[in-house]
């Protein structure tokens, strides 16, 4: 039962889940059947929300939490004879137990002793009744055998939460020393006994089933005495198939939509607990229940056990709730004081638990559910007049008549839904909360504990005493690695700029484990990021969600319940300046010994050589313990003392060793971690400190280099500015890549370990840096103190050429005597030389130079060798070149980052050869949609869908042959882009429907892929417009990728990309390029063998990207499992790049990056140039192919047990490197193939649009209006979409004249209702919808209404969900009610009126006009850089919640506003055509532009309240504010006078 156990780079541990959840109760508390059965329908209605793998009768889970049937139990007792006591004084425990006899009575006579023990006692077994009909083989053959232990009170129980708090303690005992006890009774099967509840209130049925299967299986859910007051459901959608029925949601409390970014962080700090934590309530019984949380479960177990514990502790339901997933409340300040206060204190007590998760609780006498401080996760519910409450990730999931439901609403970011069944009431957000917020003095404990740093004002000499330096700066520097790259390219841009410095065109070089060069120990660490499964944040626009707040020092005991002795001292930030730390030294004399610090050296004696550093480490770790034993309560980890004598320890090994030490004994919450470095400089140095338990850090060489730069170059800065502009940098990248990983606030990320070590050896790792994921084994502590010791012979041997200078660095652009690159100078020169003259001899030097790597590593593939064939085959057999390319494809590049000429070039050139180019992520010019007169085309086969949307029509996606869902980027992985608005003329405007001259953001996330569920939805949507594509889904290496592309086939993709780190060829921040994502060779491997041992191989084509250059690099690609291969930076060398890395700032010499018209006549590559750069690759391939005996690419593919590793014994750092694990061979299914051979299904054939196209066929094909109407329901997805589809390649963008097609629905819409909709279709709904209405909108016209029975406020009634016209183009949108977070979220002209929005409204705006005719959440129109939105706001609450960072909020007055008699038009009554919907001159007008709006609004949907402001428009109009972005106000005044002056000159 489970997976299979951990082999090659396949690792259980990696798994993620995401899925529907969803709950029904009685909110008076009354039990009947009709609940579980109506929480049963529930869970068939999320069906498409979950997923199956290979086998279409292996689910991967659903289950159901609901309270004690007790009539049925009580009739099972009477007919065994068994008396039973009454209702809560006897608890069931549910138990799936092992299928081995022999283990099974173990188990159940071992539970029965634990019982009596505690004083309770089992009663008898009951065997639990199941239907196996429907259910697959592998299901059957991993179920365990069900049974329910009845367990009656025993008398030392005072009450019922004293039973609960037993029985807690009965089932830790029972299940944490199981693998043990398998071992050591040699009873394998013990591991197979799981108990998915032991409650005396509430049960679990749960299992390996699928949605639909859960009544049918159990028998007692099917039985009319099987009564509740509530019923809790979920669906599981997990990343991989292998068969778990422990995995299956809802656990003992919860059910969870989401996914805990911070787990590895939360679990550690629970352990580290261990020492400091201790309960009145639990009193002994808590030393029985270690581990708290069990290494190796899922995120939403982990969580479960959390809450468990909190509840076991005496924390009330929804108290508990709120530690584990708090509000944003650092950056809010419209919270109420005592709320806030409520939240910072407990901020000391728990870490949050991170990342987006919409969870449904309950206790059985309380069924909540919360939403995380993002709002990531859908969650909408009705409340009916028979007092029925039911939450779900969808709307119209039961069958309520409209008129009997008296509220729709959904839950917001952060808030809370909760129903007492006890009371028998709802209890909302605000009342919940501020009664919780009262019933301590939150705010005076506060008062008496916490100390900001920033308040502190005395420092005391004796105590915050340096040592003198005896050392120059130089040698300081040289001692900790600094180059003179780090102080041009890092330093002095932060110290100038206060920005994260920015780069371009990837990294070439080699990781630091095949490096010659001394790295520091953080080049090993490579950042993990989002993709998929959760989102990234955007730590800029969403900044009022991130916090760096960090907290040094002791920590309280959590089960405590009273403020405790505890002092807390809080850092804005986590970078000390030097006052800083000097602060924190003197506190033990300020606050009168609340603090006390010890200083711990973390150097060693240089004459001990690099072996001292094992004897050193253990003895600064014993110093670590014996100050926290002696009471110190922050620790300074310090390598001040480094001088000619001493070598400093690297401080990433420094400060984990001490952390992961301290954290084993149980004693790291006793204190703070403090590090003061000369070795932090850039980013990730601080993110690798942090990660591995760092509160703050004082990186001292770093100012002191700062300051001996601003004395040289800028000495008109003032020391301090200096100082704060390297601090602001630092905050800001350390803000983005906490964000990549989805992790709003510091305090969950410090410790959380988010990286991959790559070139680490697991024995090294595991001492110091226990948990983290390493790939390829590598160098160990020898290697590391070598590396130490090679920088302090720099600073203090006799190396003339040290003697005045730093070394040259080099990593990231190419310098003599600097790290090695695969690019030279010289190589491109060859490959240039040899593809314009097509001369083979040339591109032979070139790949030589590139594959032989005995003498400079490069790459992992540069350790590989191929096992050539015994006999090789004649070349002429080998399948030839021209087939070969067809499997070639170039890279992302967008339209607007590189020229025309360049884009057209190398579409022309792959179109000519069979293979494919893509568009990049800025849209195409429709021109090139059609064929040159020559027979050449521009098309690009691959049409690229990343977060912005930019031109994504409807248009756009039918003129593709694959669809590229971008998720993460190599250059820059879970961080979005930005294309400045100086490189958007009036073309790169018009292809991406957006206005010249204003910059264009694309968010870190894709706002509808949220979580795998998501991404399956957006799959279906784009096979919707266009199903003759390949849906493809563009992934980074990192470890547990192979998982994700799991779930990516299991998504029903075509393709996947798995893209290295060093590729991308975009302008990317210089931390990201070099330490985010990890080579391809072990993201590709890792994707072959997982999607082999799930049996999705053959399904799905997998392509390699990242840094190809050779024909032996896509050998070597093919045999780790890709069928296809991307190319980006060689073919556009090979069109003339020179590398010159300055892409970002439009200075292109060559005319390939920039759009200055200058320089782009500078651009002389030509198709030829690139067609012949990619046969040569193929000829190269060819004869590898001959060599080892493959005839076909096809016959290469995955054949890993052909490449061997060559050992390099000579290199002092390479020689540890293991590949075995990425050489692990997992044999195919039987049946099955390495390579792609399937296609997916996608099911379209029973869509809606199927029927719909064919009634619409008139309309299509020769113009006659067409009038439908249909009913739908929660299951029709993406309705519209495929119509569209096909109107677009009949007409283009253009579509229909108006109103051609007319459709009328009545019923609750499934996702993506009118993705894509076309112009000249009108769609209307009566009801509501969920989430991403209208995403893509190209110009049709969808309107949303209430029914006319329906008793609710259409002003306090959710009508459409989250994500709501994302991307929209073009078209109309009349939504009569309020819409979810993110409303019209990158919106590129659409017009939409709507009666109220959630947080983050009209963010990354473009163009459009957007009214809103009610209240707003927070942050509206963050990153809004066009368009125009209106607000109602009789109250003037509006600028609370407004971004102003790129807006102006302006009152709207009568008249046309000043200067109108420029305007180019008066807004009209009715659109013209899908360019222009009649809003006239945005400068002007605002008054009759808002009036025709509302009453558009009246005309298509009725509203009430639009009649209401039309009745009194003179009064009304002064209550609306106008928000208008200042870039988009620039640019329209700049185009105004353009047509001035041109005027002019036509009249002269």
């Amino acid at each position: 039962m489970g997976y299979p156990s951990t082999q090659g780079l396949y690792d259980p541990a990696n798994e993620h889940d995401a899925c529907g959840v969803g709950m029904v109760a009685h909110i008076k508390g009354e039990k009947s059947h009709a609940i579980v059965s109506q929480a049963l329908e529930i869970l068939e209605k999320l069906d498409h929300r979950g997923a199956v793998g290979a086998d279409p009768l292996l689910g991967d889970g659903a289950g159901l939490l609901m309270q004690i049937p007790d009539a049925l139990i009580r009739r099972w007792a009477s007919e065994q004879g068994i008396d039973l006591p009454p209702v809560g004084e006897y608890a069931v425990a549910m138990s799936f137990m092992p299928q081995d006899d022999a283990a099974r009575d173990f188990v159940a006579e071992r539970f029965e002793k634990l019982a009596a023990k505690e004083g309770q006692k089992v009663i008898g077994w009951r065997n639990v009744p199941t239907t196996l009909d429907g259910l697959g083989d592998a299901v059957i053959a991993s179920m365990p055998v069900m049974q329910q232990a009845i367990i009656a009170r025993g008398e030392n129980c005072a009450d019922q939460d004293a039973f609960e708090r037993k029985l807690l303690a009965i089932r830790k005992q029972a299940l944490n020393p199981l693998a043990a006890l398998a071992e050591k009774h040699d009873l394998p099967g013990l591991t197979q006994t799981y108990m998915p509840s032991v409650s005396s209130r509430t049960i679990v049925y749960k299992g390996l089933l699928l949605a639909t299967q859960v009544q049918s299986f159990y028998d007692d859910l099917r039985d009319p005495e099987c009564v509740s007051a509530f019923g809790l459901v979920h669906q599981r959608f997990s990343t991989n198939t292998f068969p778990s029925w422990r995995l299956a949601h809802p656990f003992r409390f919860i059910a969870h939509n989401g996914e805990i970014n911070t787990v590895r962080g939360n679990v550690n700090w629970m352990n580290a607990r261990r020492r400091t934590m201790e309960s009145d309530l639990l009193g002994p019984d808590l030393d029985k229940m270690w581990p708290l949380i069990p290494h190796g479960q899922s995120d939403t177990a982990c969580l479960d056990n959390a809450l468990e514990l909190l509840l076991a502790g005496g924390y009330p339901l929804a108290h508990a709730m709120m530690m584990l997933i708090p509000e944003a409340w650092a950056g809010n300040d419209l919270m109420e004081p005592e709320l806030r206060a409520f939240y910072e204190y407990h901020a000391a007590l728990m870490e949050p638990w991170d990342g987006p998760a919409a969870v449904c609780f309950t206790d059985g006498r309380q069924i909540g559910a919360t939403l995380d401080r993002n709002g990531l996760r859908p969650a909408r519910f009705c409340v009916t007049k028979d007092d029925v409450v039911c939450l779900a990730s969808e709307s119209g999931v039961l069958p309520f008549a409209e008129e009997d439901i008296v509220r729709k609403w959904r839950l917001q970011p952060g808030k809370m839904l909760l129903i007492d069944l006890e009371q028998g009431r709802i209890i909302e957000d605000e009342e919940l909360k501020a009664d919780l917020a009262k019933s301590e003095p939150f705010a005076k404990w506060l008062e008496q504990a916490q100390f900001k740093l920033e308040d502190i004002d005395h420092i005391e000499p004796d105590l915050s005493e340096l040592p003198a330096e005896h050392t120059t700066l130089l040698q300081r520097q040289q001692a900790f690695g600094y180059t003179q790259e780090d102080m041009t390219r890092f330093l002095e841009p932060m110290a100038v700029a206060g920005d994260d410095p920015i780069g371009s065109m990837g990294t070439d070089t080699p990781i630091a484990v095949l490096s010659d060069k001394s790295r520091l120990l953080y080049d090993y660490f490579k950042q993990n990021f989002a993709q998929v499964t959760n989102p990234p944040i955007d730590p800029i626009r969403e900044e009022l969600v991130m916090s760096l707040l960090s907290m040094i020092g002791p920590r309280p005991n959590l089960l405590g319940h009273e403020a405790g002795t505890h002092k807390r001292l809080e850092v804005e930030q986590p970078i000390l300046t030097n006052d800083d730390l000097a602060k924190i030294r003197s506190v033990e004399a300020v606050l009168d010994g609340a603090f006390r610090c010890a200083t711990i050296d973390c150097t060693w004696k240089a004459s001990k050589g690099a072996k001292g550093l094992k004897m050193a480490l253990k003895e600064m770790c014993w110093a670590a313990t014996e100050a926290v034993l002696g009471d110190a309560n922050i620790l300074i980890l310090s390598d001040r003392a480094q001088d000619e004598d001493r070598v400093p320890m690297p401080a990433a090994l420094a400060t984990a060793a001490v952390h992961h030490q301290l954290v084993r004994q149980g004693l790291r919450m006793q204190t703070g971690l403090v590090v003061e470095t000369g070795e932090a400089r850039e980013v990730h140095h601080f993110c690798v400190l942090a990660g591995y338990g760092a509160e703050a850090i004082n990186p001292y060489v770093a100012f002191e280099t700062l300051e001996d730069i601003r004395a040289r170059k800028h000495a008109d800065l003032a020391p301090e500015k200096v100082e704060q502009n390297y601090v602001k940098a630092i905050g800001k990248g350390i803000r983005k890549v906490m964000s990549k990983m989805g992790i709003s606030t510091y305090q969950s990320y410090c410790g959380a370990q988010i990286f991959d070590a790559v070139g680490l050896s697991s024995d090294f790792i595991d001492a110091y840096f226990t948990g983290t994921a390493s790939t390829i084994e590598g160098v160990g502590l020898a290697e590391v103190a070598e590396e130490s010791m090679r920088r302090h012979a720099q600073a203090y041997g006799d190396n003339p050429l040290y003697k005045g200078m730093l070394d040259v660095g080099g990593i990231y652009q190419y310098r003599l005597r600097g790290e090695e690159h695969a690019w030279t100078p010289q190589n491109v020169a060859q490959l240039q030389h040899a593809v314009r003259g097509n001369i083979p001899e040339q591109y032979q030097e070139f790949a030589k130079s590139i594959n032989e790597q005995s003498e400079r590593l490069l790459t992992i593939r540069g350790l590989m060798e191929f096992k050539l064939a015994d006999e090789p085959i004649d070349i002429d057999e080998v399948e030839p070149a021209s087939e070969i390319v067809k499997r070639f494809s170039t890279g992302a590049m967008s339209f607007g980052s590189i020229s025309h000429e360049a884009h057209s070039t190398l579409a022309i050139a792959m179109n000519r050869i069979g293979g494919r180019s893509n568009t990049g992520e800025g849209g195409e010019e429709p021109f090139r949609f059609k064929a040159m007169d020559n027979g050449d085309t521009m098309r690009s086969r691959i049409k690229q869908v990343a977060s912005g949307r930019f031109g994504v029509t409807t248009e756009y996606l039918v003129n593709s042959d694959d669809i590229q869902i971008k998720m993460a980027q190599g250059a820059k992985p879970g961080e979005g882009g930005q294309l400045p608005g100086h490189k958007v003329d009036k073309r790169i405007g018009a292809v991406r429907h957006s206005t010249p001259g204003v910059g264009l953001i694309s968010p870190p996330p894709h706002h509808d892929i949220y979580s795998i569920e998501d991404l399956a939805q957006l799959i279906h949507d784009l096979k919707n417009v266009q199903p003759e594509s390949r849906i493809s889904v563009k992934l980074v290496s990192e470890v547990g990728v192979g998982t994700v592309a799991a779930g990516v086939s299991k998504s029903k993709a075509d393709h996947v990309t798995i893209s290295g780190y060093e590729g991308g060829t975009g302008a990317s921040p210089l931390t990201s390029l070099t330490h985010a994502g990890s080579p391809w060779e072990i993201g590709l491997a890792e994707t072959q063998q997982t999607l082999l041992l799930n049996d999705l191989r053959s399904r799905i084509a997998v392509q390699v990207d990242g840094g190809l250059r050779t024909g032996r690099d896509v050998a070597i690609g093919a045999l780790l499992g890709a069928d296809e291969f991307g190319f980006a930076t060689a073919p556009l060398i090979a069109a003339g790049c020179i590398m010159m890395r300055k892409c970002h700032l439009n200075t292109c010499p060559v005319g390939v990056a920039t759009q200055d018209p200058e320089l782009r006549k500078r651009f002389t590559g030509t198709p030829e140039h690139v067609i012949n750069y990619f046969f040569f690759v193929a000829e190269e391939l060819r004869a590898i192919m001959a060599e080892m005996g493959f005839r076909t690419v096809e016959e290469m593919v995955g054949r890993v047990d052909r490449v061997d590793m060559r050992r390099v014994e000579r290199h002092w750092k390479a020689h540890g490197v293991d590949l075995k694990r990425i050489l692990h061979a997992v044999p195919a299914p039987e049946g099955k193939t390495l390579y792609h051979t399937e296609l997916q299904d996608h099911g379209l054939a029973a869509a809606l649009d199927v029927e719909l196209i064919e009634a619409c066929k008139p309309a299509i094909e020769s113009g006659q209006a067409v009038h439908l109407t249909r009913p739908i329901r929660n299951v029709n997805r993406t309705v519209g979409a495929m119509l569209s589809g096909r109107i677009a390649e009949a007409h283009g963008h253009a579509g229909l004249p108006a109103d051609t097609i007319r459709i009328d629905f009545t019923g609750v819409a499934g996702q993506s209702f009118a993705a894509w909709l076309a112009h000249g279709v009108t769609v209307s709904l009566t009801g509501d919808a969920n989430d991403y209405v209208g995403k893509g909108l190209s110009g049709g016209r969808i309107i949303v209404r209430q029914p006319e029975q329906a008793p609710r406020s259409p002003g306090d009634n959710i009508i459409v969900g989250n994500t709501v016209l994302y991307g929209a183009i073009a078209g109309e949108a009349y939504f009569h009610g309020v819409a979810g977070e993110r409303f019209c979220v990158r919106n590129s002209g659409a017009i939409a009126v709507v009666e109220g929005t959630g947080d983050h409204g009209c963010e990354y705006m473009t163009g459009g006009v957007v009214c809103v005719l009610g209240p707003t959440g927070r942050n509206f129109a963050a990153g809004m850089s066009g368009g125009i939105a209106y607000v109602y706001d009789p109250d003037r609450r509006f600028e609370q919640l407004c971004n102003p960072a790129q807006v102006d909020v302006l009152d709207v007055g009568p008249g046309d506003g000043k200067g109108a008699e420029k305007s180019w038009g008066a807004p009209q009554q009715r659109p013209i055509s899908v360019e222009n919907f009649g809003m006239g001159d945005p400068l002007y007008h605002d008054a009759e532009r808002l009036k025709i709006l509302v009453e558009r609004h009246l005309l298509h949907t009725g509203s009430a309240k639009a009649q209401r402001l039309l009745d009194n428009w003179a009064e009304e109009l002064g209550n609306f504010r106008k928000v208008m972005p200042r870039d988009y106000q620039r640019a329209l005044k700049a185009l105004e006078d353009e047509r001035e002056q041109a005027a002019m000159e036509a009249a002269e």
